[in-house]
């Protein structure tokens, strides 16, 4: 009991560092006093007195997988295992309920707050499991072995090689295709695991009864068969969306689209292809959401990435294309986070130069020019409104105009400065906001409005009176959260349009 307060005191009293004292303490006492079966109870009552002593516990997602995931190994762990034993040899069923029945008991926990559910965690704790104990063992003789210096580092390097195989497992792991199944966080997600997880225990468990109409009668039959087929449609749903954002993800959309805005949330990540060659313009506010974007459209590498500036709905993806993009276009940098961000990308092969109006170039077939910022212009600062405005005309892509998070101030100057006349395509400038010139939309006289928005977003993009703004020009207004993913094309002299949801 002292050795084990000492360790709680060591590794310093998180919350499942606590339960997990706690209930082997009172394990050790059901030990002595020869009743080492009641492991339920015991858990029950050691949840219970933790709470009892500090409430606040209840809140955090900690303490609930550990205590979710010990009462698992006590309940489900010996019946899983003997249902797996129909099919592979003791052990090593005995090895595999383990960390299946933890599984299956946090699924629903985790589910709550996080937005995706692994498919290969029971892989990953089996091969992570046999280093543990030698990691936590041979560490904890280091820090005791403090006052002599050359054994504490010996044993610290010793317990180096296993704590970094438990690393690499999780890191490899992570990485790997189809790990993780992206599901919204929320109880309509921990409804739908749990459900799940009962089929998966009830089918396992009935599976391993030698005899299972004299074990459980014709309604224990009826109950596991049910659970079969729940889990043979739930499965079944979950490889399609898996193959569908895997090997078949260009299953989802036409050859013929040239511009592609993607559902990024709250962010801009617009595509725009010609002849083979892809330009990104802006990555969103995250890697996951753009990565899936680019599968979906077989987009493996980037012949020219536009970040128009470096707020994070517009920068903050660029992690899916590291080690992928020829050449950059960037606009004015600050000091600090901006110029590491382009070291990245220069450091991963990439030309990296600043844009300013004027310079031109070619895309596949289709030409480009930066129509904004002004090489020299002081008139506005650093972020929205030096934003870079990219033009895209020709070879299969309709005329196109890309005003980033322009103000109506710069908004203006650009319509006096540059030539724009009339495009097929405007994304509008910040998201929708109301900070808007007029005369700007009128002039370019738009036949579709992107709006690269997320759903519920807090600043209430796209205003009302900019979506009026658009409709007045006569233009269709297309929003990334109410149509998802945007692509439009030309076939047969007329723009086409594809959305993943339907347009009203």
């Amino acid at each position: 009991m002292l050795g084990l307060a000492g360790f709680v005191v060591l590794v310093t009293p998180e919350p499942s560092v606590i339960r997990a004292a706690v209930m082997a303490a009172v394990g050790m006492l059901t030990v002595l006093l020869g009743r080492p079966s009641a492991g339920a109870g015991m858990l029950s009552l050691c949840a219970a007195g933790i709470l009892v002593a500090d409430p606040w516990l209840a809140a955090t997602p900690g303490f609930a997988l550990s205590v979710a995931a010990s009462g698992a190994l006590v309940m489900l762990a010996r019946p899983l295992a003997g249902g797996l034993a129909r099919i592979m040899p003791g052990p090593v069923a005995l090895a595999l309920a383990v960390p299946l029945a933890a599984q299956l008991a946090c699924g629903p926990i985790i589910a709550l707050f996080a937005e995706q559910q692994s498919l290969i965690g029971i892989a990953a704790n089996l091969i992570a499991a046999p280093a543990a104990p030698i990691a936590t063992v041979v560490g904890l003789l280091a820090c005791l072995a403090a006052p002599l210096p050359t054994l504490a580092d010996l044993l610290a390097s010793s317990a180096w090689l296993p704590s970094a195989w438990i690393a690499t497992t999780a890191t490899t792991a992570a990485r790997l295709p189809g790990a993780q199944l992206l599901l919204p966080a929320g109880i309509g997600s921990a409804l739908l695991v749990a459900l799940v997880s009962v089929c998966i225990v009830v089918v396992v468990i009935r599976f391993g009864r030698q005899s299972r109409e004299a074990a459980t009668g014709r309604g224990g039959l009826i109950v596991q068969r049910a659970a079969a087929a729940v889990l043979i449609v739930v499965l079944s749903l979950a490889g399609a969306r898996v193959l569908l954002d895997g090997p078949l993800a260009t299953a989802t959309a036409p050859d013929g689209w040239s511009i592609a805005a993607c559902d990024v949330g709250q962010g801009d990540a617009l595509l725009v292809r010609s002849a083979t060659r892809a330009a990104l313009i802006d990555t969103g506010p995250a890697p996951e959401p753009l990565a899936a974007c680019l599968r979906s459209l077989g987009i493996g590498h980037i012949d020219l990435l536009v970040l128009t500036h470096f707020d994070l709905d517009h920068a903050g993806g660029v992690a899916a294309i590291r080690g992928r993009v020829d050449a950059v276009l960037h606009g004015p940098v600050a000091e600090g986070g901006d110029r590491r961000l382009l070291e990245e990308l220069s450091g991963g092969g990439a030309r990296v130069e600043e844009a300013w109006m004027g310079q031109r170039g070619m895309l596949g077939k289709a030409a480009w020019r930066v129509l904004w910022p002004v090489r020299g212009s002081a008139a506005f600062p650093d972020g929205n409104d030096a934003s870079v405005v990219m033009e895209f005309d020709g070879g299969e892509v309709p005329r196109s105009l890309y005003l980033g998070d322009l103000s109506a101030a710069p908004q203006r100057m650009l319509l006096r400065t540059a030539r724009l006349g009339r495009y097929d395509v405007v994304k509008v400038a910040h998201h929708g906001s109301a900070d808007q010139d007029a005369g700007l939309y009128e002039g370019v006289q738009a036949r579709v409005a992107l709006f690269s928005v997320g759903a519920d977003n807090d600043y209430g993009h796209p205003r009302g009176e900019t979506l009026d703004l658009v409709s007045a020009g006569g233009g269709q207004a297309l929003r990334t959260d109410q149509h998802g993913r945007i692509l439009l094309g030309v076939g047969d002299g007329e723009l086409q349009v594809w959305t993943d949801k339907p347009l009203p």
